[in-house]
């Protein structure tokens, strides 16, 4: 089992940035990628961004140059910088983990833009 925690959320201006944090533990030891996942309201989850257990990163097109993914391995973290932001960033953000057989989700933080 994994067990995933985000923190970071908030309201934020447009324009103005952001750093969503996500700690894991338990059974760690096989991920392989861990990413960030968006959901706006009436809409499908989609992908922000991710990082694999190798470093390569992949990022949504509406999120390029502006949003940074990186890890921490020595405290089994993953951050979620983001910059510039617009209204069209609001929804809840969502942490996952793969393994090989299952993936993981964390419980959700909410980033809403708005003036």
């Amino acid at each position: 089992q994994v067990q995933l925690v985000e923190s970071g959320g908030g309201l934020v201006q447009p324009g103005g940035s952001l750093r969503l944090s996500c700690a894991a533990s338990g059974s760690i030891f096989s991920i392989y990628v861990m990413g960030w996942y968006r959901q706006a309201p009436g809409k499908q989850r989609e992908l922000a961004a991710a990082i694999t257990s190798g470093g390569s990163t992949n990022y949504a097109d509406s999120v390029k140059g502006r949003f940074t993914i990186s890890r921490d391995n020595a405290k089994n973290t993953v951050y979620l910088q983001m910059n510039s932001l617009k209204p069209e960033d609001t929804a809840v953000y969502y942490c996952n983990a793969k393994q090989t057989l299952r993936s993981y989700w964390g419980q959700g933080t909410q980033v809403t833009v708005s003036s």
